[in-house]
């Protein structure tokens, strides 16, 4: 299914920034880890699942699964 870009880049800001306020990261901080560690390009690429699933429960999906990518923050 394809999605509105407007609505995914949405998304993605809004998740970035929950993921930012978990960690104390400011928005920049918060990209560069998720963009270094391969998270960015999970949700790019699981975008029609990770949508449908709470921040909060993404936030916490996401920092396990850069940690596994080689990431510090659990």
């Amino acid at each position: 299914m394809a999605y509105d870009k407007y609505d995914k880049l949405e998304w993605t800001l809004i998740f970035v920034s929950e993921f930012g306020k978990r960690f104390g990261l400011s928005l920049k901080q918060a990209f560069n880890y998720l963009s270094r560690y391969q998270g960015i390009a999970f949700v790019d690429s699981h975008y029609d699942y990770v949508h449908t699933q709470s921040f909060s429960s993404m936030v916490n999906d996401m920092a396990e699964y850069c940690h596994k990518n080689g990431g510090a923050l659990v």
